[in-house]
């Protein structure tokens, strides 16, 4: 098993401007966060100053006058510091949770809007629980990137550059040491974190989402878990994906060990580089001992800072990487989009009609269909029938506009569905699918998503057309019960009638089945086909079918084969044709059920 990770811009390049685009929608609560957290960190870059002031007055002796009125103000100006330090700092504290947590928020939502939009087909090859591992892990490391950035990148950067000039200002050399040893420790924790450290995190991450993939996979389908008794086998497979996750993220973890040795020895060296060069100009009668005190402990502030800086930029880096595969979520293209000014459709009578239609699907050289074309009339009720791969699922997903056509056009009521919003085409198309899936929600609200602010009586009303009611006010909260994942404590019947009743709320002029009653009981089947017959009345009803006793009485038949329509008619008409397609499957099927008329 591998992770495939492709070669793609640094994380830096793309996540950091991805950020700062969100920040820039809260200019106010940002601008006053920054004040704080600066104003905080000029105060106490200004301490040592006052600290060297008030050795040098004591060092005078305590009967100097001008000595005590001067430790007196350098002990108010440390104080006042002080105080303000803490007033401005719990400013930008108080600032930064709220400018945090909307940005999180924001960024959650709207990457939710965007996977909610993604076509049909990356849906298809995405792993839900992947996907929300790549949502929820980039939420947490934005906190840490705001924190990162805000309050310790930024007022580090304000130290060293202020301590730089304020040393520089007395004595130049001192200036000039606290200058290159920055650039080289700041540099080579950069160059460390993106070329050593990051290679190693992009990789682990990987690998992270692919744990949450795996276990998503597993929970998602324990059903068949259990009936194969084959959680030992789960197990395994969990296991081996969790092992190569630890060997990757143990490699990441000991780089950013190797890499906070490596600042440590600079460090080290640029402390003997200061506080030697303290010495010789104190030596050099160039230094007061106040003076001396003034550049230690500005150097502990840089000191302290600048080991700081190296973890921050560490996780800056771990953040960076944790957000890339969300922020690479708003980079990719959304398959099926509304063109400019699309508007919305407005469906009356239902007439479907495909205009010389042709469709490839991704990644295959010859076309599905190639200049397909045929009218459905306003309230006809059409059967799709035909082998498997034939074109049937397709026809209904490219009314649904879950694809695009490659050429001609397809028109409902006279209105190309290509320039109406895909929100107002599908909100007018009611479909119940071959294996309905349910929120893990009421049932009531489950029925009730078919039309947003339905009444109760109205909810009903649908599930006893639906010949749902009964079975769901036999259950101990009725609509109040909640149906599980997917549905899964209701059984297929069950959950096939709620669909239903879904689709009766929903009152759509027109109207897709997809094998409905495929995989049911005789009794379920009945009740579920007396539903569909009240469902489709009045209403432009396709019905993909693989039993044929589900289109009998459909006005008419469409028959596919490879892309297109070979046969069309009545059941009657069809099952007449001794050589014909449907023929063949209808002989089939009443060989496989032992009835005697093949063409009743």
């Amino acid at each position: 098993m591998t992770v495939q990770t492709t070669k793609r811009p640094a994380a830096i390049r793309i996540v950091l401007p991805f950020v700062f685009r969100h920040w820039l929608k809260q200019p106010l609560l940002g601008s006053a966060m920054i004040a704080g957290f600066l104003g905080a960190t000029v105060a106490d870059l200004l301490m040592p100053v006052y600290s060297g002031h008030l050795v040098d007055a004591l060092t005078s002796g305590a009967s100097d006058t001008a000595a005590r009125h001067a430790a007196t103000i350098a002990f108010a100006a440390i104080v006042a510091l002080g105080l303000m330090s803490v007033i401005l700092r719990m400013c930008g504290l108080q600032a930064i949770v709220p400018f945090t947590l909307k940005t999180m928020a924001d960024v959650a939502q709207q990457t939710f809007m965007r996977v909610q939009r993604f076509s049909t087909d990356w849906h298809a090859n995405s792993f839900a629980g992947s996907t929300v591992r790549k949502v929820t892990r980039g939420m947490w490391a934005l906190d840490l990137l705001n924190d990162t950035i805000l309050m310790a990148l930024l007022p580090s950067m304000v130290v060293l550059l202020g301590s730089m000039i304020l040393l520089g200002l007395h004595w130049p050399q001192l200036g000039a040491v606290i200058a290159i040893g920055s650039v080289i420790y700041v540099t080579m924790t950069v160059t460390l974190s993106i070329g050593y450290v990051a290679p190693a995190a992009r990789i682990s991450n990987a690998w992270d989402t692919k744990v949450g993939g795996t276990l998503a996979d597993a929970l998602t389908c324990n059903a068949v878990v259990k009936s194969f008794g084959a959680e030992a086998r789960e197990d395994a497979r969990l296991g081996g994906v969790i092992g190569r996750w630890r060997r990757r993220v143990r490699r990441t973890w000991f780089r950013y060990n190797y890499t906070s040795a490596a600042q440590l020895m600079v460090l080290l060296c640029f402390r003997a580089s200061v506080i030697g060069g303290a010495i010789l100009l104190w030596a050099a009668g160039r230094a007061t001992p106040g003076d001396v005190t003034y550049v230690l402990t500005s150097y502990y502030i840089i000191h302290a800072y600048l080991r700081d800086v190296g973890m921050h930029i560490n996780n800056l880096q771990r953040s960076v990487n944790d957000m890339e595969e969300l922020v690479a979520i708003h980079g990719e293209p959304l398959g099926i989009v509304d063109v400019d000014d699309a508007a919305p459709i407005d469906i009356q009578g239902g007439r479907i009609v495909f205009d010389d239609v042709t469709f490839h699907y991704g990644g295959h050289r010859l076309p599905l269909y190639d200049g397909l074309s045929v009218d459905i009339r306003a309230g006809e009720r059409v059967g799709l029938v035909g082998r498997s791969g034939s074109g049937k699922t397709t026809f209904v997903k490219l009314v649904q506009r879950l694809y695009d056509v490659s050429g001609g056009t397809i028109l409902i009521d006279g209105q190309d569905i290509a320039k109406a919003t895909q929100q107002s085409l599908r909100s007018q198309i009611a479909i119940v699918q071959q294996e309905p899936i349910l929120f893990h929600r009421s049932l009531a609200e489950n029925i009730g998503y078919g039309r947003p602010g339905a009444s109760m009586e109205a909810v009903e009303q649908a599930a006893r057309l639906a010949n749902a009611h009964d079975f769901i006010m036999r259950l101990p909260k009725g609509y109040g019960t909640l149906v599980g994942e997917r549905g899964v404590k209701l059984s297929g019947g069950e959950r096939q009638r709620v669909a239903l009743a879904r689709a009766f709320l929903a009152d759509a002029p027109v109207l897709i089945l997809d094998e409905a009653t495929s995989s049911l009981d005789s009794e379920s089947e009945a009740l579920i086909q007396e539903a569909m017959e009240r469902l489709m009345k009045g209403r432009t009803s396709i019905v993909i079918a693989h039993r044929l006793s589900t289109v009998r009485s459909m006005d008419r038949i469409l028959v596919f084969d490879r892309g297109a329509i070979v046969e069309q008619g009545t059941h009657k008409t069809l099952a007449a044709r001794t050589s014909g397609i449907y023929r063949g499957l209808f002989e089939l099927q009443v060989t496989e059920f032992g009835r005697i008329d093949a063409a009743e």
